[in-house]
């Protein structure tokens, strides 16, 4: 009896070991195995590093404010061709099409497409995703990494953010990035 509990046990072992090996790629290790490639930028930065001071906002604007502890920003803007782009586009959506990434808004602009996904409830967010992309640009990905943040609250620092004085100035041009 000994003896089939501990295979039993083993084979759960591999079992697990194995399911969590397969899970695909994941948006981390996107930004690993790209980050120091041609034409890719990865910035990450606290909260803090967005001045804020002089904005007005509201209650709710604030508090989703400080629920984000740090931003994860990876850029991608070819350096000699737009040979490849839509390629990297499309494993960027593959990635996204993970059903533990719920989608919050989706939407095009004249310079290209985005969409804001989260993981996590709405009223408890873990990580939000901002993906824009275009065909003739690159495109951006922004990650936002917190406590208790709110879907619906963050979704609502849009307007907060086409205001802030960025401090970096590898984030200044990130706003413009599709104008």
């Amino acid at each position: 009896m000994g003896q089939s509990i501990k295979k039993l046990s083993v084979i759960g072992f591999l079992v697990a070991t194995l399911m969590s090996c397969n899970q695909g790629p994941t948006l981390q290790t996107y930004f690993v195995d790209n980050e120091l490639k041609p034409g890719y930028s990865q910035i990450d930065a606290p909260t803090s590093l967005i001045n804020v001071d002089e904005i007005e906002m509201t209650d709710e604007q604030r508090e989703a404010y400080k629920s984000v502890d740090k931003l994860n920003i990876l850029v991608y803007t070819p350096t000699d061709s737009l040979e490849g782009i839509g390629a990297e586009i499309e494993k960027v959506n593959q990635i996204l099409k993970n059903p533990k990434y719920e989608e919050l808004i989706r939407g095009n602009t004249i310079d290209g497409k985005f969409s804001v996904k989260y993981i996590g409830e709405v009223d408890n967010v873990d990580e939000v995703i901002l993906f824009g992309s275009s065909e003739d640009r690159g495109f951006v990905i922004a990650r936002l990494l917190g406590d208790n943040m709110n879907a619906g609250k963050i979704y609502s620092l849009r307007t907060v953010l086409q205001n802030a004085n960025f401090d970096n100035s590898n984030l200044n041009g990130l706003t413009d990035f599709f104008k």
